[in-house]
């Protein structure tokens, strides 16, 4: 009863098979897609999105686009809207241009945002899965 909590966070753990690293000194330019976790340590330049998964940025991350996963934990720096579909975590070197849209959010002290949040309630967030689905069929 008190232990049980539905919103369970989402482990790189979980995903063992699944996971990609983007080592601190790699760059990456160009969209990326994928289901299953992704560790950035270096940096993104182009939009990253997860039908199922984790997208977690270090300390010494730096992403420029757009974020789309259901989970998503930052503690670097992000240029771009991130959408995270389930949750979001803030830790305190998370630096962010851009707006949030999240369904559950954790902040530590000391994560800095300059944009707007926006919380996904369950008419939103399905309204948000069916515009990715529409996009992603007009560009099929």
């Amino acid at each position: 009863m008190w232990g049980s909590d539905k919103r369970k966070k989402a482990d790189i753990g979980q995903f063992s098979g699944k996971t990609t690293i983007i080592a601190q000194q790699a760059q990456i330019r160009g969209d990326m897609r994928f289901d299953g976790a992704l560790q950035i340590d270096g940096r993104v330049i182009g939009s990253i999105e997860a039908e199922e998964g984790l997208v977690r940025i270090s300390e010494h991350g730096y992403v420029e686009g757009v974020i789309k996963a259901p989970h998503v934990v930052i503690n670097g720096q992000v240029v771009g809207d991130v959408h995270a579909l389930e949750h979001l975590e803030l830790d305190a070197k998370a630096r962010i241009s851009g707006d949030l849209y999240y369904r559950y959010m954790e902040m530590v002290m000391g994560a800095q945002i300059s944009g707007q949040l926006n919380y996904l309630d369950d008419s939103a967030q399905s309204a948000q899965l069916d515009a990715v689905l529409q996009l992603e069929s007009e560009n099929s």
